[in-house]
């Protein structure tokens, strides 16, 4: 007889179902837990009014878990942004590829960059309260990330110098300052609770400000070129019309 069978009956014997220890969650999956359950509680309250045990409580967890992967509330902040950042300029990427032109890539960038704000004017908020101001900022991580996403628009316009499209003249530099000192600025309001942000309006208009000062100007020349061009068209479709 089977040793699976109960020796009185003869029907397969029960088994015991084993005890199984709690899930333990990945690293990564608890951080992220973690840095969702923050950014909601200090959009809620702000950075300052948010305790370490409020997002505990979000997320589900004691408190003693958060310091197991962050040591303080201000690391737990960066992280959050950081990731933000991160996000933003992958998205930025993947926006300008593929489009051909500078106008067209500087415009595509800008509204990029003003939808991401759009969509998360929370995070926009803490990293110009708590981060932007702080005197770690321009050594910090965050600051690399930044220095990045304003590199895709610089890239832009030398692309756009080198194929003689925009003027050799003038300060790259200035342009970046220019476009993202102008988002800055508008957005100001946006972030106050001030009315909506019209991101497709305002990278258009912005990117019409900006470029209509740096496109490199037509000689006498090409504009004579182009004003025969057209008067040979028009030429062209009389004769057709009359023959």
């Amino acid at each position: 007889m089977s040793d699976d069978l109960d020796n009185v009956t003869g029907s397969p014997k029960a088994v015991s179902p084993q005890k199984k220890g709690p899930v333990r969650q990945s690293r990564e999956i608890r951080m992220r837990q973690i840095e969702a359950a923050a950014r909601d509680v200090f959009a809620q309250k702000g950075y300052a009014a948010t305790s370490m045990s409020e997002i505990a409580a979000m997320a589900g967890i004691v408190e003693g878990t958060i310091y197991r992967y962050y040591e303080n509330k201000r690391v737990l902040l960066l992280s959050v942004l950081h990731a933000w950042y991160e996000g933003m300029y992958a998205k930025n990427i993947e926006k300008i590829s593929g489009i051909e032109g500078t106008r067209a890539r500087f415009q595509a960038l800008i509204w990029q960059h003003l939808e991401s704000i759009r969509a998360n004017p929370d995070l926009c908020r803490l990293f110009f309260s708590e981060v932007r101001s702080s005197p770690d900022y321009r050594h910090s991580k965050l600051h690399i990330l930044n220095r990045a996403i304003t590199n895709v628009l610089m890239d832009i316009v030398k692309e756009g110098i080198e194929k003689g499209e925009l003027r050799a003249d003038i300060s790259i530099t200035l342009v970046r300052d220019l476009a993202f000192g102008g988002i800055e600025h508008h957005v100001s309001s946006f972030l106050a609770h001030h009315g909506e942000l019209d991101h497709d309006a305002v990278a258009r208009q912005l990117t019409d400000i900006v470029l209509s000062g740096i496109c490199k100007a037509e000689t006498t020349v090409e504009s004579l070129d182009k004003v025969a061009d057209r008067l040979e068209k028009i030429s062209a479709r009389l004769d057709m019309q009359t023959g």
